[in-house]
């Protein structure tokens, strides 16, 4: 009852003002053009934005981030299923069916379908978030350092052994996070560590720079290099655009058990949107009726409605470990993190007490984002199209140039522009080798936090490590730790194992 008293008393008063709610319709129209555009991404565009929210209300800069990255979840359907392209990871599996919908010429209902979807797992996730998140910040406020650490080596084990293809690959992109993360003055002696005597260095590598180096720049070089090669049909909107009655019928129970599936693999580190929006269209094919079974691989519309319910419940998800624990759990929420710190604000159980207004006008700004998005992505989907036919050159040039003008304003330096461009060419060949970027974005944000909770732990138990493993929630989280670093070799080994039996055994 508290939480719905402060989303409304705090949440609403603040995301219903003039200023907030003109900074959620920005949000919301970027993040559907730039869902709309292949190879771009919420990632992307946040990490282009963070330098001009510098000077913008912090609510109001959040507020607008936050709906990029949901409007960049109902935009990514538009391109899955007119192109057969995705705009972002989690639409990939809407193109299985929406644009095998769209060739039979049923674009219509599959888009609206999407949208409809969104938005009702996307409230429900909302709501979910509004009486979870004050319940976990809670919980979270009694634990430790000790436990605080454990939940920090929780995470970087979920991002090295869940993302990618290699947990190897993984973990050395989160040894390189890490060892840019420890770059400059070391907090408690004053020394600077690892700058190499570059004086440019000693207040550390800004997280802006490198979010808009791994991300405009390294993803805009290799989508340029090997993705722009694609020519793609857009398939016509002709045809009745609203769903039938049976449309509804066969979609309502899908966006349910989508929101069902997506929501807990949001919360989750590493959980991202690709895993639960498979499962669901996974899910979706089990569960049809024999007749719409016949249907999957050719347009069925329940695998449009599942995925893309699980796609944004995912989204949503991703906030209530990022406002509660300071933990991101997606590439975007790790840069909306670094958004919270350029304002010196802390996400984590405090931010409830020290930043009500924030975080309640930041909840309440979902609600309103996504009646946005529904009237943004129903009636001007046509407008939307249009986005496709921008020449990628004049796309990409355009992302390097906002980016190069971003990270030079930041501080006016030459040397910000020449680790942009380092780290850009870096983004670019982990993308090029299968390296995973999360880790690395999670290894820099995070790695001080885990310092620094690491550093009190041993300064209050005088240094005695065993402690992690006294503490039954310490003990707890890293035996769930090691579980997720050592299960998944184990079961591909028997697995391994089991089919060299096989092909011996006659």
């Amino acid at each position: 009852m508290d939480s719905l008293n402060a989303l409304f008393s705090l949440g609403f008063a603040t995301a219903l003002t003039p200023a907030n709610l003109l900074w959620a319709l920005l949000g919301c129209t970027l993040g559907t053009a730039i869902g709309v555009l292949p190879g771009v991404g919420p990632a992307v565009t946040v990490a282009l934005l963070l330098p001009v929210t510098q000077s913008v209300d912090p609510t109001g800069a959040l507020i607008m981030l936050a709906g990029v990255y949901y409007g960049a979840m109902f935009g990514g359907s538009t391109t899955s299923i007119l192109l057969n392209t995705p705009g972002e990871a989690g639409s990939i599996v809407s193109a299985l069916e929406g644009n095998k919908m769209a060739k039979a010429g049923r674009a219509g209902p599959a888009l609206s379908t999407a949208a409809i979807g969104s938005f009702i797992a996307g409230t429900i996730a909302t709501v979910m978030l509004t009486l979870l998140a004050p319940i976990i910040a809670g919980f979270a406020l009694q634990l430790g350092p000790v436990e605080t650490f454990a939940l920090m080596m929780l995470t970087f084990a979920a991002v090295t052994a869940v993302l990618g293809n290699s947990p190897l690959k993984g973990f050395i992109s989160l040894m390189l996070g890490l060892a840019m993360g420890l770059i400059g003055i070391e907090s408690q002696s004053g020394q600077s560590r690892f700058t190499f005597g570059l004086l440019p260095l000693i207040d550390g590598i800004d997280i802006v720079v490198v979010a808009m180096g791994l991300f405009a720049i390294g993803e805009t070089l290799y989508t340029a290099s090997y993705e722009n090669h694609i020519a793609g049909r857009i398939e016509s909107l002709k045809g009745k655009f609203w769903m039938t009655k049976e449309d509804w019928k066969r979609s309502w129970k899908p966006w349910l058990r989508g929101t069902a599936i997506g929501f807990p693999f949001g919360t989750l580190p590493a959980g991202g949107t690709e895993m639960p929006t498979f499962l669901s269209y996974s899910a979706e094919r089990k569960l049809a009726s024999p007749q719409a079974k016949k249907e999957f691989g050719k347009g069925a519309i329940e695998g449009v409605a599942g995925p893309e319910a699980a796609n944004n419940a995912a989204v949503t998800g991703t906030l209530v470990p990022l406002l509660t624990l300071g933990i991101p759990t997606s590439a975007t929420a790790a840069i909306m993190l670094s958004a919270f710190q350029q304002y010196n604000i802390v996400p984590g159980p405090l931010l409830f007490d020290t930043n009500p207004e924030l975080v309640w006008g930041l909840i309440a700004s979902l609600y309103i984002g996504n009646v946005m998005l529904l009237v943004l992505n129903l009636p001007l989907v046509g407008l939307w199209v249009q986005f496709l036919k921008v020449p990628r050159p004049l796309l990409y040039g355009g992302i390097v140039v906002l980016a190069t003008m971003g990270a030079y304003a930041l501080r006016q330096s030459w040397f910000d522009l020449m680790l942009l461009y380092i780290i850009g060419v870096l983004g670019f060949l982990m993308r090029r080798f299968d390296f995973p970027v999360v880790p690395l974005v999670v290894g820099l944000i995070v790695g001080p936090m885990a310092e620094k909770h690491f550093r009190r732990a041993m300064a209050i138990n005088e240094g005695d490590l065993t402690v992690f493993l006294t503490q039954p929630i310490s003990l707890a989280i890293l035996l769930v730790t090691a579980a997720i670093l050592l299960v998944p070799p184990m079961l591909k080994r028997r697995q391994a194992m089991l089919e060299t039996s096989r092909g011996v055994t006659p």
